[in-house]
């Protein structure tokens, strides 16, 4: 008869730890992804220990939920029960075993377990190793019992999303307004696209945070060029100056001022000196002229929000509509944007990420 331990759901006594195996991705973002983790305290052989990750990943896979942590809350897991174990006379002399695999899905930073599933499975093998290889073989990915967990475990976490989203939002402003830009766009972007309702909140919040960080960004840049201008104010300088304008988000609002001083730095380069200034300048033009001639045809199609406010009274049936046939293609232009930042934000971040103590009775 199966034991019902305290079944590691992360790491027994000592908090867990998971180890990103790839980079994130700009398309990690969006989707709901599962992190495969087993406990370092698991007794089992490492190579079946291995081959129990595999199949965790590739149930995951097989759904579309596989892909680099980007975001580690949620994982997948396992636990092992060995039930019976039997010596078969040879030769060769054989090991028989019974396993329970018991397969969890659940957010490991706040200690819940979504769902959870046990595949009984029995393994045969000339060493305990081999034995456990053989039993775990037999899981296979599409089997109807994972099948159930992953959708069960999908619509808990689209749940939690819906459930946390005001939270979500708040904290990320706390996190805004302690000029944490990115972390803000990060924490706004790992919401699933499938949680339709707290996704376009986060979007349409990412909306300012993302312009209020390009004008921060715009001002320290334009005070940097400044300085290098006021300090050398020849063909080197204005060069110097130019690289690091040419770094600014060509959709930032202090584009009137960054014109006026590069007028002033024209002015006063003599025409012989003025060719590679003018041509890193065209390029920086041409690269606001092309930005902002994508937002204009993606904007001529969308809705305006002037026209969504006009009626305050049906605010909420119009916001559920304008969702629904909200313009795909300038979102494409913003979320692209968004999760660049977030992508980076994610690379600079520990590789280990250390969670909570979590337990099954």
């Amino acid at each position: 008869m199966r034991r019902y331990l305290i079944i590691v759901f992360a790491l027994f006594l000592f908090g867990i730890t998971a180890r990103s195996q790839n980079s994130p991705k700009l398309d990690d973002f969006g989707r709901i992804v599962l992190n495969t983790y087993l406990s370092e305290q698991m007794d089992v052989p490492a190579e079946a220990r291995k081959l129990l990750n595999t199949k965790l990943s590739q149930v995951a896979s097989n759904y579309g939920m596989a892909g680099s942590s980007v975001n580690p809350r949620f994982i997948i897991t396992a636990s092992i029960d060995v039930g019976t174990k039997d010596i078969i006379a040879g030769p060769p002399q054989m090991i028989a075993q019974n396993l329970d695999v018991t397969i969890f899905i659940g957010d490991a930073l706040e200690n819940k377990i979504f769902c959870n599933t046990t595949l009984s499975l029995k393994g045969v093998g000339t060493n305990e190793n081999k034995a456990f290889i053989d039993a775990l073989k037999k899981i296979n990915p599409k089997n109807k019992d994972l099948a159930s967990l992953i959708e069960e475990g999908k619509t808990k976490i689209v749940t939690y999303f819906y459930t946390q989203c005001d939270f979500t939002i708040k904290e990320a402003m706390t996190l805004k307004e302690q000029g944490k830009y990115e972390e803000t766009i990060y924490k706004l972007s790992i919401v699933p696209e499938v949680c339709q309702d707290c996704y376009f909140k986060c979007l349409d919040t990412l909306l300012y945070v993302y312009q209020e960080k390009i004008d921060k960004d715009c001002q320290v840049k334009f005070q940097e060029a400044k300085t290098i201008w006021a300090a050398a104010q020849n063909p080197i300088g204005a060069e110097k100056a130019g690289d690091v304008l040419s770094t600014i988000n060509p959709i930032a609002t202090c584009q009137a001022e960054i014109d006026a001083f590069i007028k002033t730095i024209d002015a006063k380069l003599k025409a012989d000196e003025k060719a590679r200034w003018q041509f890193k300048m065209k390029q920086y033009a041409d690269k606001i002229a092309a930005q902002k001639e994508q937002v204009r045809i993606a904007e001529a199609k969308s809705i305006r929000d002037d026209e969504y406010r006009e009626n305050q009274s049906q605010r909420d049936a119009e916001y559920r509509e304008k969702q629904a046939v909200r313009n795909s293609e300038l979102d494409k232009i913003r979320v692209s944007a968004y999760r660049d930042v977030a992508v980076e934000y994610a690379k600079n971040q520990p590789k280990t990420i250390n969670y909570n103590n979590i337990y099954w009775r």
